[in-house]
């Protein structure tokens, strides 16, 4: 059978892309707690919020290892995947990907390290200044790279002569079409893992009787700010949505499976995508919902992939099914947001034992909602790699086989795996040891370590039907 470097290179790319996208998706918004944390102690002196920022920057460290690592080599596929593309756009995406090193990476790596072993070494002022310096590098990190790709979504600002794109306006092609839509989207999105996980933590120490009051403090904070977050992201991707419409309806006709271009189109709740044969199976909608959400007219026209050519509709089945699971759970999250607002004007936020233990199943839905909406923007654009302008068999590299991209496909792999599960293990470590006090942390290292298991990792269920009163500290038996 003979190897298509094409699909490895794709492949490949996707799960480098996808295993980067949840590192800094969670630190971005874990940062901005981190900063305001930060500022409360600095106001208030009280010790509380001290001992929640220095442990959540603990996590922030090994989360942000964790991404530069798996970062470095998606640069590098850049040349040795995709070097037809990598010499067509590097009069723009070389400039702006060195502008995010420049301007971000080194602004986060030389405060980062102030934040970390600083607390003692430099004043308090200080130290809350490297906080918010950390959090401003991420988001202008994230500022560039969405910029990038949001570029390659909406190319705009450059002329492609020669098979080359020239960039004639730098405020065009930085700014462009769906610039604003993606980066208020992707910010949103990054509060919201941010907040879900701390949430999700900060629930599973309580149902576990850890650490009480300053666990109690970090859940309440995080559900208000999910209460206004995750509505909001539900809006802004309302008007994200009507740009995509604008600029790649074909992208919007597959995360809709309408294949005919029609008016009253319904929501579709399920359905099997049928590409070959251009129809769907055992449909089951809402009439007229989609033109509504879509052009906010219940009679709205909304296109169909029958507009596009065959070979230019992107995979369809997968665009489909992503784009619902998505939406699944940022429905899920306006649901926990206002129960947990119910929960807590009857008193009994702290006490209900089943929205705790729902709050850490929530702490890793924020990561499945992040990567089914990756695979809705990257595979929904196929075949174009810069949209309607440069195909992704334009853009691989002419001398790559099928044998090469599979060997480095296998090795990014064996790699990953090893990198994730080193890095999952330490992070299931230093939530385990929580929120002690530093005295106990500093005779940590003469206690025997105990293996981990079901118990000791947050959004693994609790076995026991006590009540939140009546869990044992870590430290006691009966695990």
């Amino acid at each position: 059978m003979e190897l298509d470097p094409l699909i490895l290179s794709r492949i490949q790319f996707a799960f480098v892309v996808s295993f980067h996208a949840i590192f800094p998706v969670f630190t971005i918004g874990l940062a901005s707690y981190i900063a305001v944390l930060e500022g409360l102690a600095f106001k208030t002196r009280n010790p509380v919020w001290t001992k929640l920022s220095t442990f959540w920057t603990k996590v922030f460290a090994v989360v942000f290892g964790m991404g530069v690592v798996s970062g470095i080599v998606m640069s590098f596929q850049f040349g040795t995947n995709w070097s037809a593309f990598s010499q067509a756009s590097a009069n723009f995406l070389g400039p702006i990907l060195s502008y995010e090193v420049i301007t971000a990476f080194f602004l986060e790596a030389a405060f980062l390290g102030v934040l970390l072993f600083g607390r003692d070494k430099v004043p308090a002022g200080v130290h809350l200044f490297a906080a918010i310096m950390v959090a401003t590098g991420t988001f202008i990190s994230s500022f560039w790279i969405l910029a990038a790709n949001s570029w390659m979504q909406t190319p705009a600002g450059v002329e492609f002569r020669e098979g080359v794109f020239h960039v004639v306006s730098w405020s065009e092609a930085i700014f462009n079409p769906s610039f604003p839509y993606r980066f208020m989207h992707m910010a949103l999105a990054s509060f919201l893992t941010g907040g879900f996980v701390v949430a999700g933590v900060s629930a599973w120490y309580l149902l576990r009787g850890r650490e009480v009051e300053a666990n109690r403090k970090a859940l309440s904070m995080c559900l208000w700010l999910l209460l206004f977050i995750a509505p909001a992201q539900a809006v802004v991707g309302d008007f994200h949505g009507l740009n995509t419409l604008e600029h790649q309806p074909a992208k919007v006709a597959a995360m809709e499976g309408n294949w005919e271009t029609s008016r009253n189109v319904p929501l579709l709740l399920f359905a099997i995508p049928d590409q070959e044969n251009q129809t769907n199976h055992f449909e089951i909608g809402v009439p007229s919902l989609a033109s509504l959400i879509l052009t906010h007219e219940w009679d709205g026209e909304v296109p169909g992939l029958n507009e596009v050519a065959v070979e230019e509709q992107p995979p369809v089945a997968i665009v489909f099914w992503s784009f619902r699971i998505m939406v699944g759970i940022g429905v899920l999250m306006i649901l926990f947001a206002l129960a947990g607002l119910v929960l807590r004007a009857g008193g009994r936020l702290y006490k209900t034992r089943w929205y705790l233990q729902g709050m850490r199943f929530m702490s890793i839905a924020p990561f499945f909602a992040v990567l089914t909406g990756w695979f809705v923007t990257e595979v929904g654009r196929a075949p174009w790699l810069v949209y309607g302008m440069m195909t992704q068999a334009e853009s691989v590299t002419p001398s790559l086989t099928g044998g090469m991209a599979l060997f480095t496909l296998i090795g990014y792999i064996v790699v990953y795996a090893l990198v994730f599960s080193a890095g999952v293990y330490y992070l299931m470590r230093v939530l385990y040891v929580g929120l002690e006090d530093t005295d106990d942390e500093e005779h940590a290292s003469d206690r025997p370590a105990r293996p981990l298991s079901a118990a000791h990792v947050p959004f693994e269920i609790e076995s026991g039907s006590h009540g939140v009163h009546q869990a044992k500290p870590a430290n006691e038996g009966g695990h």
